[in-house]
Protein backbone atom coordinates (compact mmCIF):
# COMPACT_ATOMS: atom_id res chain seq x y z
CA UNK A 1 0.00 0.00 0.00
CA UNK A 2 1.74 3.40 -1.45
CA UNK A 3 -0.54 6.15 -0.57
CA UNK A 4 -1.30 9.04 -2.82
CA UNK A 5 -0.95 11.25 0.16
CA UNK A 6 1.73 10.03 2.28
CA UNK A 7 1.14 12.36 5.57
CA UNK A 8 -2.26 10.96 7.93
CA UNK A 9 -3.38 13.55 10.44
CA UNK A 10 -5.45 11.93 13.36
CA UNK A 11 -8.49 13.51 14.81
CA UNK A 12 -8.34 12.29 18.92
CA UNK A 13 -11.70 13.16 20.76
CA UNK A 14 -14.66 10.60 18.87
CA UNK A 15 -11.96 9.21 16.78
CA UNK A 16 -9.17 7.58 18.43
CA UNK A 17 -10.47 7.97 21.51
CA UNK A 18 -13.91 6.57 22.64
CA UNK A 19 -15.18 9.52 24.58
CA UNK A 20 -19.13 10.01 23.11
CA UNK A 21 -20.35 8.84 26.03
CA UNK A 22 -18.18 11.42 28.41
CA UNK A 23 -18.80 13.97 25.98
CA UNK A 24 -22.53 13.98 26.15
CA UNK A 25 -22.47 13.40 30.21
CA UNK A 26 -20.28 16.27 30.60
CA UNK A 27 -22.19 18.30 27.78
CA UNK A 28 -25.57 17.73 29.85
CA UNK A 29 -23.67 19.00 33.20
CA UNK A 30 -22.89 22.26 31.16
CA UNK A 31 -26.52 22.48 30.25
CA UNK A 32 -27.80 21.60 33.77
CA UNK A 33 -25.71 24.50 35.20
CA UNK A 34 -28.16 26.60 33.21
CA UNK A 35 -30.92 25.07 33.62
CA UNK A 36 -31.19 23.74 30.10
CA UNK A 37 -32.62 20.31 29.05
CA UNK A 38 -30.73 16.84 28.77
CA UNK A 39 -29.40 15.66 25.27
CA UNK A 40 -28.79 12.02 24.65
CA UNK A 41 -25.74 10.35 22.38
CA UNK A 42 -28.18 10.21 19.72
CA UNK A 43 -29.13 13.75 20.10
CA UNK A 44 -24.95 15.04 20.23
CA UNK A 45 -24.79 13.26 17.65
CA UNK A 46 -27.21 15.22 15.07
CA UNK A 47 -26.75 18.19 16.39
CA UNK A 48 -23.12 18.68 16.89
CA UNK A 49 -21.03 21.49 15.29
CA UNK A 50 -18.59 23.57 15.34
CA UNK A 51 -18.79 26.47 16.99
CA UNK A 52 -19.85 24.47 19.85
CA UNK A 53 -21.64 28.50 21.07
CA UNK A 54 -23.98 27.46 18.19
CA UNK A 55 -24.90 24.06 19.29
CA UNK A 56 -24.88 25.51 22.94
CA UNK A 57 -27.44 28.16 21.64
CA UNK A 58 -29.67 26.01 19.79
CA UNK A 59 -29.73 23.22 22.28
CA UNK A 60 -30.84 26.36 25.20
CA UNK A 61 -32.93 28.38 23.00
CA UNK A 62 -31.03 31.45 22.98
CA UNK A 63 -28.22 33.52 22.57
CA UNK A 64 -24.97 32.19 24.12
CA UNK A 65 -22.36 34.74 23.91
CA UNK A 66 -18.51 34.52 24.54
CA UNK A 67 -18.85 35.04 28.38
CA UNK A 68 -21.54 32.71 28.21
CA UNK A 69 -20.13 30.37 26.19
CA UNK A 70 -16.63 30.96 28.29
CA UNK A 71 -18.46 29.81 31.45
CA UNK A 72 -20.48 26.50 30.04
CA UNK A 73 -17.08 25.18 28.46
CA UNK A 74 -15.24 25.51 31.84
CA UNK A 75 -18.27 23.53 33.33
CA UNK A 76 -17.91 21.31 30.28
CA UNK A 77 -14.36 20.67 30.86
CA UNK A 78 -14.47 20.29 34.72
CA UNK A 79 -17.06 17.18 34.47
CA UNK A 80 -15.06 15.76 31.61
CA UNK A 81 -11.36 15.32 33.31
CA UNK A 82 -13.29 13.72 35.96
CA UNK A 83 -14.32 10.74 33.43
CA UNK A 84 -11.51 10.71 31.59
CA UNK A 85 -9.69 7.79 33.28
CA UNK A 86 -13.09 5.30 32.17
CA UNK A 87 -12.42 5.93 28.56
CA UNK A 88 -10.45 3.68 26.10
CA UNK A 89 -8.85 4.12 22.81
CA UNK A 90 -11.58 2.74 19.57
CA UNK A 91 -11.47 -0.85 19.30
CA UNK A 92 -8.89 -0.90 16.36
CA UNK A 93 -7.22 2.25 17.01
CA UNK A 94 -3.62 0.20 17.46
CA UNK A 95 -4.11 -1.68 14.33
CA UNK A 96 -5.56 0.98 12.76
CA UNK A 97 -2.32 3.55 13.15
CA UNK A 98 0.00 0.19 12.59
CA UNK A 99 -2.01 -0.01 9.23
CA UNK A 100 -1.03 3.32 7.65
CA UNK A 101 2.72 2.78 5.65
CA UNK A 102 3.69 6.60 5.72
CA UNK A 103 3.99 9.53 8.96
CA UNK A 104 1.20 10.31 11.54
CA UNK A 105 0.73 13.20 13.30
CA UNK A 106 -2.22 13.90 15.89
CA UNK A 107 -4.23 17.52 16.22
CA UNK A 108 -6.83 17.76 18.47
CA UNK A 109 -9.23 20.69 19.78
CA UNK A 110 -8.13 19.88 23.12
CA UNK A 111 -6.21 21.73 25.87
CA UNK A 112 -2.86 21.06 24.26
CA UNK A 113 -1.28 21.15 28.40
CA UNK A 114 -3.66 17.86 28.82
CA UNK A 115 -4.10 16.06 25.57
CA UNK A 116 -0.12 15.39 25.26
CA UNK A 117 0.24 13.56 29.11
CA UNK A 118 -2.94 12.10 28.01
CA UNK A 119 -1.58 10.41 24.82
CA UNK A 120 1.42 9.78 26.44
CA UNK A 121 -0.56 7.59 28.77
CA UNK A 122 -2.20 6.12 26.40
CA UNK A 123 1.14 4.48 25.19
CA UNK A 124 0.78 6.34 21.66
CA UNK A 125 3.28 8.97 22.11
CA UNK A 126 5.89 6.85 19.55
CA UNK A 127 3.18 6.78 17.30
CA UNK A 128 3.28 10.73 15.96
CA UNK A 129 5.88 12.98 14.43
CA UNK A 130 3.76 15.76 16.38
CA UNK A 131 0.91 16.43 18.52
CA UNK A 132 -0.93 19.54 19.02
CA UNK A 133 -3.69 20.35 21.16
CA UNK A 134 -5.54 23.79 21.53
CA UNK A 135 -3.14 26.71 22.50
CA UNK A 136 -6.31 28.79 23.94
CA UNK A 137 -7.99 28.84 27.38
CA UNK A 138 -11.34 28.35 25.89
CA UNK A 139 -12.57 25.37 23.22
CA UNK A 140 -15.13 25.60 20.74
CA UNK A 141 -13.88 26.81 17.38
CA UNK A 142 -13.64 25.44 13.94
CA UNK A 143 -10.57 23.07 12.88
CA UNK A 144 -9.11 24.90 9.91
CA UNK A 145 -6.48 27.05 11.58
CA UNK A 146 -5.15 24.88 13.95
CA UNK A 147 -4.63 22.42 11.32
CA UNK A 148 -2.58 25.24 9.05
CA UNK A 149 -0.40 25.83 11.70
CA UNK A 150 0.27 21.95 12.37
CA UNK A 151 0.79 21.25 9.10
CA UNK A 152 3.53 24.40 9.04
CA UNK A 153 5.26 22.95 11.75
CA UNK A 154 5.66 19.48 10.47
CA UNK A 155 6.67 21.37 7.17
CA UNK A 156 3.88 19.02 5.51
CA UNK A 157 2.14 21.05 2.25
CA UNK A 158 -1.74 20.14 2.66
CA UNK A 159 -2.01 18.31 -0.51
CA UNK A 160 -0.11 15.77 0.80
CA UNK A 161 -2.48 15.26 3.83
CA UNK A 162 -5.38 12.79 4.69
CA UNK A 163 -7.23 13.79 7.87
CA UNK A 164 -9.32 11.09 9.41
CA UNK A 165 -11.74 12.45 12.10
CA UNK A 166 -15.40 12.01 12.86
CA UNK A 167 -17.11 15.22 12.16
CA UNK A 168 -17.77 17.41 9.17
CA UNK A 169 -15.55 20.27 10.21
CA UNK A 170 -12.30 17.48 10.30
CA UNK A 171 -13.09 17.61 6.35
CA UNK A 172 -13.65 21.42 5.90
CA UNK A 173 -10.39 21.73 7.64
CA UNK A 174 -8.79 19.50 5.55
CA UNK A 175 -10.28 21.11 2.17
CA UNK A 176 -9.43 24.40 3.49
CA UNK A 177 -5.26 23.32 3.38
CA UNK A 178 -6.12 21.00 -0.08
CA UNK A 179 -6.47 17.83 2.14
CA UNK A 180 -8.55 14.86 1.80
CA UNK A 181 -10.96 13.71 4.99
CA UNK A 182 -12.23 10.40 5.87
CA UNK A 183 -15.15 10.73 8.13
CA UNK A 184 -15.63 7.95 11.02
CA UNK A 185 -18.69 7.23 12.33
CA UNK A 186 -18.33 6.25 15.50
CA UNK A 187 -17.64 9.72 17.33
CA UNK A 188 -20.01 12.31 18.19
CA UNK A 189 -21.54 12.62 14.26
CA UNK A 190 -24.75 11.10 13.38
CA UNK A 191 -23.43 8.77 10.44
CA UNK A 192 -26.49 9.71 7.99
CA UNK A 193 -24.63 13.43 8.35
CA UNK A 194 -21.33 12.66 7.59
CA UNK A 195 -22.55 10.03 4.47
CA UNK A 196 -24.53 13.56 3.12
CA UNK A 197 -21.31 15.55 3.11
CA UNK A 198 -20.02 13.58 0.28
CA UNK A 199 -16.62 12.81 1.53
CA UNK A 200 -15.47 8.98 1.90
CA UNK A 201 -17.34 7.46 4.85
CA UNK A 202 -16.12 4.78 7.38
CA UNK A 203 -17.45 2.20 9.77
CA UNK A 204 -13.94 1.61 11.64
CA UNK A 205 -10.85 3.08 11.87
CA UNK A 206 -8.95 0.24 9.74
CA UNK A 207 -11.59 0.82 7.27
CA UNK A 208 -10.66 4.78 7.01
CA UNK A 209 -7.25 3.38 6.89
CA UNK A 210 -7.54 1.43 3.82
CA UNK A 211 -9.78 4.16 2.42
CA UNK A 212 -7.13 7.18 2.86
CA UNK A 213 -4.52 4.97 1.08
CA UNK A 214 -6.64 5.24 -1.57
CA UNK A 215 -7.88 8.96 -2.14
CA UNK A 216 -6.00 10.80 -5.08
Amino acid sequence: MTPARHHLVWDWNGTLLNDLSLVVASTNVAFASVGGPAVTADEHRVRFRRPIADYYAEVLGRAVDDDAFGRLDRIFHDAYRTGLTTCALAHDATDAMAAWPGSQSLLSMWFHEELVPTVHTYGLTGRFVRVDGLRASVGGDRKAESLRGHLTELGVDGRDVVLIGDSVDDADAAEAVGGRAVLYTGGFTDPARLRASGHPVADTLSEAVRLAATLP
